[in-house]
Protein backbone atom coordinates (compact mmCIF):
# COMPACT_ATOMS: atom_id res chain seq x y z
CA UNK A 1 0.00 0.00 0.00
CA UNK A 2 1.22 3.51 -0.78
CA UNK A 3 0.99 6.34 1.76
CA UNK A 4 -2.22 7.80 0.29
CA UNK A 5 -3.99 4.45 0.48
CA UNK A 6 -2.76 3.94 4.04
CA UNK A 7 -4.10 7.35 5.05
CA UNK A 8 -7.54 6.70 3.54
CA UNK A 9 -7.76 3.25 5.12
CA UNK A 10 -6.89 4.73 8.50
CA UNK A 11 -9.69 7.30 8.13
CA UNK A 12 -12.45 4.90 7.10
CA UNK A 13 -11.44 1.62 8.76
CA UNK A 14 -8.85 2.49 11.44
CA UNK A 15 -6.36 0.34 9.57
CA UNK A 16 -2.62 0.99 9.77
CA UNK A 17 -1.67 -2.23 7.99
CA UNK A 18 -3.25 -5.24 6.32
CA UNK A 19 -5.89 -6.45 8.81
CA UNK A 20 -6.01 -9.79 10.52
CA UNK A 21 -8.84 -12.14 9.63
CA UNK A 22 -10.97 -11.94 6.50
CA UNK A 23 -10.72 -8.85 4.31
CA UNK A 24 -11.31 -7.42 0.85
CA UNK A 25 -9.66 -4.10 -0.01
CA UNK A 26 -10.88 -2.36 -3.14
CA UNK A 27 -8.85 0.44 -4.77
CA UNK A 28 -9.79 2.45 -7.85
CA UNK A 29 -12.31 -0.09 -9.09
CA UNK A 30 -10.14 -3.19 -8.60
CA UNK A 31 -9.44 -5.69 -5.84
CA UNK A 32 -6.24 -4.65 -4.04
CA UNK A 33 -6.13 -7.55 -1.60
CA UNK A 34 -8.36 -10.36 -0.34
CA UNK A 35 -8.24 -13.10 2.25
CA UNK A 36 -10.77 -15.65 3.48
CA UNK A 37 -10.60 -17.65 6.69
CA UNK A 38 -11.82 -21.08 7.72
CA UNK A 39 -15.15 -19.60 8.83
CA UNK A 40 -15.55 -16.57 6.54
CA UNK A 41 -15.35 -16.95 2.77
CA UNK A 42 -15.10 -13.99 0.38
CA UNK A 43 -15.72 -14.76 -3.29
CA UNK A 44 -16.50 -12.77 -6.48
CA UNK A 45 -20.16 -12.51 -7.43
CA UNK A 46 -21.43 -15.01 -9.97
CA UNK A 47 -24.07 -12.78 -11.58
CA UNK A 48 -21.64 -10.57 -13.47
CA UNK A 49 -22.10 -7.54 -11.22
CA UNK A 50 -19.10 -5.88 -9.66
CA UNK A 51 -18.73 -6.92 -6.03
CA UNK A 52 -18.33 -9.86 -3.68
CA UNK A 53 -20.24 -12.39 -1.59
CA UNK A 54 -19.25 -12.78 2.05
CA UNK A 55 -20.35 -16.09 3.59
CA UNK A 56 -20.08 -16.47 7.37
CA UNK A 57 -20.46 -20.05 8.59
CA UNK A 58 -23.07 -20.83 11.28
CA UNK A 59 -21.95 -20.26 14.88
CA UNK A 60 -18.81 -18.36 13.91
CA UNK A 61 -17.72 -16.28 16.92
CA UNK A 62 -15.31 -13.41 17.59
CA UNK A 63 -14.23 -12.90 13.98
CA UNK A 64 -14.20 -9.79 11.80
CA UNK A 65 -14.42 -8.81 8.15
CA UNK A 66 -12.86 -5.63 6.68
CA UNK A 67 -14.16 -4.48 3.28
CA UNK A 68 -12.94 -0.87 2.78
CA UNK A 69 -12.92 1.01 -0.54
CA UNK A 70 -10.49 3.75 -1.57
CA UNK A 71 -10.64 5.93 -4.67
CA UNK A 72 -7.66 8.08 -5.69
CA UNK A 73 -8.49 8.69 -9.37
CA UNK A 74 -10.59 11.68 -10.36
CA UNK A 75 -13.51 10.81 -12.62
CA UNK A 76 -13.85 7.22 -11.39
CA UNK A 77 -17.51 6.29 -10.89
CA UNK A 78 -18.55 2.83 -9.77
CA UNK A 79 -21.44 0.82 -8.34
CA UNK A 80 -20.50 -2.22 -6.26
CA UNK A 81 -22.83 -4.96 -4.99
CA UNK A 82 -21.82 -6.88 -1.86
CA UNK A 83 -24.00 -9.61 -0.33
CA UNK A 84 -23.48 -10.88 3.23
CA UNK A 85 -24.77 -14.28 4.32
CA UNK A 86 -24.55 -14.57 8.10
CA UNK A 87 -25.12 -18.11 9.30
CA UNK A 88 -27.32 -19.14 12.21
CA UNK A 89 -25.92 -18.26 15.63
CA UNK A 90 -22.88 -16.40 14.28
CA UNK A 91 -21.55 -13.26 15.99
CA UNK A 92 -19.30 -11.10 13.77
CA UNK A 93 -17.95 -7.59 13.26
CA UNK A 94 -18.01 -6.10 9.75
CA UNK A 95 -16.06 -2.91 9.05
CA UNK A 96 -16.73 -1.15 5.77
CA UNK A 97 -16.31 2.42 4.55
CA UNK A 98 -15.12 4.46 1.61
CA UNK A 99 -12.42 7.09 1.32
CA UNK A 100 -12.05 9.34 -1.74
CA UNK A 101 -9.04 11.51 -2.56
CA UNK A 102 -10.05 13.74 -5.48
CA UNK A 103 -7.57 16.36 -6.62
CA UNK A 104 -8.89 16.62 -10.17
CA UNK A 105 -11.63 18.36 -12.10
CA UNK A 106 -14.08 15.47 -12.49
CA UNK A 107 -16.60 13.90 -10.13
CA UNK A 108 -15.52 10.76 -8.28
CA UNK A 109 -18.34 8.54 -7.05
CA UNK A 110 -18.78 5.30 -5.16
CA UNK A 111 -22.23 3.73 -4.84
CA UNK A 112 -22.29 0.63 -2.66
CA UNK A 113 -25.26 -1.72 -2.44
CA UNK A 114 -24.93 -3.99 0.59
CA UNK A 115 -27.46 -6.76 1.22
CA UNK A 116 -27.44 -8.54 4.58
CA UNK A 117 -29.09 -11.91 5.18
CA UNK A 118 -28.86 -12.41 8.95
CA UNK A 119 -29.66 -15.95 10.03
CA UNK A 120 -31.63 -17.20 13.01
CA UNK A 121 -30.15 -15.99 16.28
CA UNK A 122 -27.14 -14.39 14.54
CA UNK A 123 -25.59 -11.09 15.62
CA UNK A 124 -23.86 -8.55 13.38
CA UNK A 125 -22.15 -5.28 14.24
CA UNK A 126 -21.66 -3.24 11.07
CA UNK A 127 -19.45 -0.12 11.09
CA UNK A 128 -19.33 2.15 8.03
CA UNK A 129 -17.43 5.43 7.66
CA UNK A 130 -17.29 7.83 4.72
CA UNK A 131 -14.51 10.35 4.18
CA UNK A 132 -13.33 12.54 1.33
CA UNK A 133 -10.59 15.09 0.70
CA UNK A 134 -8.70 16.76 -2.12
CA UNK A 135 -7.88 20.23 -3.40
CA UNK A 136 -9.35 19.79 -6.89
CA UNK A 137 -12.66 21.13 -8.19
CA UNK A 138 -14.19 17.71 -8.77
CA UNK A 139 -16.91 16.56 -6.38
CA UNK A 140 -16.75 13.48 -4.15
CA UNK A 141 -20.04 11.56 -4.10
CA UNK A 142 -21.03 8.51 -2.04
CA UNK A 143 -24.43 6.81 -2.22
CA UNK A 144 -24.71 3.78 0.08
CA UNK A 145 -27.73 1.46 -0.07
CA UNK A 146 -28.20 -1.10 2.69
CA UNK A 147 -30.77 -3.90 2.55
CA UNK A 148 -31.31 -6.00 5.65
CA UNK A 149 -33.30 -9.18 6.27
CA UNK A 150 -33.12 -10.51 9.83
CA UNK A 151 -34.50 -13.92 10.71
CA UNK A 152 -36.02 -14.96 14.03
CA UNK A 153 -34.00 -13.79 17.03
CA UNK A 154 -31.30 -12.18 14.91
CA UNK A 155 -29.77 -8.80 15.73
CA UNK A 156 -27.91 -6.19 13.71
CA UNK A 157 -26.23 -3.01 14.97
CA UNK A 158 -25.29 -0.38 12.38
CA UNK A 159 -22.94 2.54 13.06
CA UNK A 160 -22.67 4.90 10.10
CA UNK A 161 -20.54 8.03 10.06
CA UNK A 162 -19.88 10.70 7.46
CA UNK A 163 -16.85 12.42 8.88
CA UNK A 164 -15.54 14.91 6.31
CA UNK A 165 -15.49 16.19 2.77
CA UNK A 166 -18.36 14.34 1.07
CA UNK A 167 -20.05 16.75 -1.34
CA UNK A 168 -23.23 14.73 -1.89
CA UNK A 169 -24.68 11.58 -0.36
CA UNK A 170 -28.00 9.76 -0.49
CA UNK A 171 -28.08 7.04 2.16
CA UNK A 172 -30.86 4.47 1.75
CA UNK A 173 -31.62 1.69 4.25
CA UNK A 174 -34.39 -0.90 3.92
CA UNK A 175 -34.94 -3.56 6.58
CA UNK A 176 -37.33 -6.42 7.26
CA UNK A 177 -37.44 -8.09 10.68
CA UNK A 178 -38.93 -11.44 11.67
CA UNK A 179 -40.05 -12.63 15.11
CA UNK A 180 -37.90 -11.35 18.02
CA UNK A 181 -35.40 -9.80 15.60
CA UNK A 182 -33.85 -6.41 16.40
CA UNK A 183 -32.15 -3.59 14.50
CA UNK A 184 -30.21 -0.73 16.08
CA UNK A 185 -28.97 2.14 13.91
CA UNK A 186 -26.74 5.01 15.00
CA UNK A 187 -25.98 7.63 12.35
CA UNK A 188 -23.64 10.63 12.58
CA UNK A 189 -23.32 13.25 9.83
CA UNK A 190 -21.49 16.57 9.52
CA UNK A 191 -21.92 18.80 6.48
CA UNK A 192 -20.48 22.19 5.58
CA UNK A 193 -19.95 24.41 2.56
CA UNK A 194 -22.63 23.55 0.00
CA UNK A 195 -22.69 19.84 0.77
CA UNK A 196 -25.91 17.80 0.63
CA UNK A 197 -26.82 14.73 2.68
CA UNK A 198 -30.05 12.75 2.57
CA UNK A 199 -30.92 9.80 4.78
CA UNK A 200 -33.84 7.51 3.94
CA UNK A 201 -34.62 4.76 6.47
CA UNK A 202 -37.54 2.33 6.18
CA UNK A 203 -38.02 -0.61 8.55
CA UNK A 204 -40.76 -3.26 8.43
CA UNK A 205 -41.38 -4.94 11.79
CA UNK A 206 -43.12 -8.07 10.59
CA UNK A 207 -42.69 -10.51 13.46
CA UNK A 208 -44.01 -10.58 16.99
CA UNK A 209 -41.43 -9.13 19.37
CA UNK A 210 -39.44 -7.43 16.61
CA UNK A 211 -37.83 -4.10 17.51
CA UNK A 212 -36.03 -1.20 15.85
CA UNK A 213 -34.18 1.76 17.37
CA UNK A 214 -33.06 4.36 14.81
CA UNK A 215 -31.16 7.45 16.01
CA UNK A 216 -29.54 10.11 13.81
CA UNK A 217 -27.36 12.97 15.03
CA UNK A 218 -26.18 15.59 12.59
CA UNK A 219 -24.63 19.03 12.27
CA UNK A 220 -25.32 21.26 9.26
CA UNK A 221 -23.01 24.27 8.91
CA UNK A 222 -22.49 27.10 6.41
CA UNK A 223 -24.74 26.63 3.33
CA UNK A 224 -25.10 22.85 3.53
CA UNK A 225 -28.41 20.99 3.35
CA UNK A 226 -29.67 17.84 5.05
CA UNK A 227 -32.80 15.71 4.83
CA UNK A 228 -33.75 12.93 7.25
CA UNK A 229 -36.62 10.57 6.42
CA UNK A 230 -37.43 7.70 8.72
CA UNK A 231 -40.31 5.23 8.42
CA UNK A 232 -41.16 2.41 10.81
CA UNK A 233 -44.00 0.09 9.88
CA UNK A 234 -45.37 -1.94 12.78
CA UNK A 235 -47.02 -5.01 11.29
CA UNK A 236 -47.22 -7.12 14.48
CA UNK A 237 -46.85 -6.86 18.26
CA UNK A 238 -43.57 -4.96 18.05
CA UNK A 239 -41.76 -1.86 19.27
CA UNK A 240 -40.07 0.87 17.25
CA UNK A 241 -38.31 4.15 18.01
CA UNK A 242 -36.90 6.74 15.63
CA UNK A 243 -35.09 9.92 16.68
CA UNK A 244 -33.43 12.79 14.81
CA UNK A 245 -31.34 15.41 16.64
CA UNK A 246 -29.74 18.13 14.50
CA UNK A 247 -27.69 21.25 15.13
CA UNK A 248 -28.16 23.94 12.49
CA UNK A 249 -25.62 26.72 11.96
CA UNK A 250 -25.02 29.70 9.68
CA UNK A 251 -27.25 29.50 6.55
CA UNK A 252 -27.78 25.75 6.54
CA UNK A 253 -31.05 23.87 5.91
CA UNK A 254 -32.31 20.80 7.79
CA UNK A 255 -35.54 18.82 7.24
CA UNK A 256 -36.59 15.97 9.55
CA UNK A 257 -39.52 13.82 8.44
CA UNK A 258 -40.29 10.90 10.77
CA UNK A 259 -43.20 8.60 9.88
CA UNK A 260 -44.83 5.81 11.87
CA UNK A 261 -47.43 3.34 10.58
CA UNK A 262 -49.16 0.87 12.89
CA UNK A 263 -50.86 -2.07 11.20
CA UNK A 264 -51.42 -3.93 14.47
CA UNK A 265 -53.11 -2.79 17.68
CA UNK A 266 -50.13 -4.30 19.53
CA UNK A 267 -47.52 -2.15 17.77
CA UNK A 268 -45.75 0.39 20.02
CA UNK A 269 -44.07 3.12 17.96
CA UNK A 270 -42.40 6.39 19.01
CA UNK A 271 -40.74 9.19 17.07
CA UNK A 272 -38.73 12.21 18.22
CA UNK A 273 -37.21 15.08 16.25
CA UNK A 274 -35.33 18.16 17.38
CA UNK A 275 -33.53 20.84 15.34
CA UNK A 276 -31.87 23.86 16.91
CA UNK A 277 -28.82 26.05 17.17
CA UNK A 278 -26.03 25.73 19.71
CA UNK A 279 -27.22 27.07 23.03
CA UNK A 280 -25.68 30.40 23.98
CA UNK A 281 -25.03 29.35 27.57
CA UNK A 282 -22.94 26.42 26.32
CA UNK A 283 -20.74 28.79 24.32
CA UNK A 284 -20.39 31.22 27.23
CA UNK A 285 -19.44 28.45 29.64
CA UNK A 286 -16.64 27.19 27.40
CA UNK A 287 -15.45 30.70 26.55
CA UNK A 288 -15.04 31.46 30.26
CA UNK A 289 -12.56 28.57 30.29
CA UNK A 290 -10.35 30.35 27.76
CA UNK A 291 -11.70 29.16 24.40
CA UNK A 292 -12.67 31.58 21.66
CA UNK A 293 -16.11 31.23 20.01
CA UNK A 294 -14.89 29.03 17.14
CA UNK A 295 -13.03 26.70 19.49
CA UNK A 296 -16.07 26.48 21.77
CA UNK A 297 -18.33 25.59 18.84
CA UNK A 298 -15.86 22.91 17.73
CA UNK A 299 -15.85 21.30 21.18
CA UNK A 300 -19.65 21.30 21.38
CA UNK A 301 -19.95 19.70 17.95
CA UNK A 302 -17.37 17.02 18.82
CA UNK A 303 -19.27 16.16 21.98
CA UNK A 304 -22.62 16.09 20.17
CA UNK A 305 -21.37 13.70 17.48
CA UNK A 306 -19.29 11.49 19.78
Amino acid sequence: MDELEKMLLMQVADLHKVPEGAYNIRKDGETDGRRSTANIEIVPRKDGKSGIDIIVRPFTKNESVHIPVVITKTGLQETVYNDFYIGEGADVLIIAGCGIHNCGEQQSEHSGVHSFHVGKGAKVRYVEKHYAEGDGKGESVMNPTTRVEIEEGGRMEMETTQIKGVDSTVRVTRASLAKDASLVIREKIYTHGKQFAKTDFSVDLNGEGAGADVVSRSVAAEESSQEFLSRINGNAACHGHTECDAIIMDSAHVAAIPCLTANSVEAELIHEAAIGKIAGEQLVKLMTLGLDEAQAEEQIIKGFLS
